[in-house]
């Protein structure tokens, strides 16, 4: 039943990537799209309209097709595995400081270098330095080493946040808070397809490598002692499951900014739908979180002609879902 639902969910998810191709502020249809392609390619039956057409695809629309697909998975699954290894369906991707360490280094970027590349690069290493904040400070308290990071991880996050409100305090109020509030609340639009050459396949390559290793993280969840008895290193693989989820994560926050809620309600419903076996519940999530931030990206950019911060819609439309799904939960029960 579970690897049918999962077949069925990619399927879904093929269906959506066709039927958003078209959709946008500029109309256009699959075939025409596909007609000046193949003109672009053959020099046949070239003309204005169709270069504009395959300009529009290559360099706008299929870039944020692309960053919109692997920002949601990236954000699901890496919530997913954190949920799982935490063994608390609560924690979300920010819980590691990765949200707020990437945060400050993108206000860094904004309102020291006034450089976009140097936000991206900076946004980055901040969230790996919110991460390693939070395991140093976990490392003060050994006995109990997963409570620990928890609460390293609280810390760090509230000091990086007291870092970003220090930095839009200073920013100029004529060009860079603008800028800097507008990249925090999440947007897809700055995703080009420079940008994706050199994010998008480390962020492909740590989404499959944590969709398949469902097996790894049940005997994770299982304790130390559980899973060391099943021949795994718990300790290893834990720090690197945790890494590879934080590399994807921050890499996402790089793209488009804080897009917030999908890494914790997005597992959670996935959870309740198929239970918690994350051979299934890893890949389900990711498919369903690419298709859930595919699709609220496309009703942000084409229902209006002002386009709104994907963040806030993330956060509008998951908040309900998160509270049906806490209901259906406590009614099972």
């Amino acid at each position: 039943m579970n690897k049918r639902f999962l077949w069925i969910l990619f399927l879904v998810f093929l269906v959506c990537l066709v039927l958003v191709i078209p959709l946008g502020r500029y109309p256009v249809t699959v075939g025409e799209i596909f007609r000046s392609l193949w003109a672009h390619v053959t020099g046949e039956g070239q003309s204005a309209r169709s270069e504009e057409v395959v300009f529009m695809f290559l360099s706008v629309r299929l870039p944020r097709i692309l960053a919109a697909v692997l920002i949601g998975a990236s954000l699901s699954l890496s919530g997913a595995v954190y949920q799982s290894i935490f063994r608390n369906p609560l924690v979300s991707p920010g819980i590691l400081g990765v949200l707020a360490g990437a945060s400050t280094g993108a206000a860094v970027g904004i309102v020291i270098f006034s450089s976009w590349i140097m936000t991206q690069v900076l946004s980055l290493v901040g969230g790996l330095a919110g991460v390693g904040l939070s395991l140093f400070l976990s490392r003060l308290y050994p006995r109990s080493p997963m409570l620990a990071l928890l609460v390293g991880g609280l810390v760090s996050s509230s000091f990086f946040t007291a870092l970003s409100s220090l930095f839009k305090y200073v920013a100029d109020t004529e060009s860079q808070l603008p800028e800097l509030v507008y990249w925090l609340m999440g947007t897809i639009s700055r995703a080009t397809g420079s940008q994706l050459l050199w994010v998008g396949p480390l962020m492909a390559l740590g989404i499959f490598y944590l969709a398949v290793s469902g097996r790894t993280v049940n005997a994770l969840s299982l304790g130390d002692e559980e899973a060391m008895s099943l021949g795994v290193d718990s300790k290893k693989e834990r720090l690197k499951l945790i890494g590879l989820a934080t590399m994807v994560c921050s890499l996402a926050v790089v793209v488009a900014g804080i897009v917030n809620w999908v890494g914790l309600v997005i597992p959670h419903v996935v959870r309740l739908l198929i239970g918690p076996n994350n051979l299934t519940l890893l890949p389900a999530s990711a498919i369903l979180g690419a298709i859930f931030v595919l699709l609220t990206d496309t009703l942000v950019r084409s229902i209006w002609t002002a386009e709104f911060p994907l963040g806030i819609f993330t956060s509008l439309i998951c908040l309900p879902l998160f509270a049906f799904s806490l209901w259906r939960d406590w009614v099972r029960k």
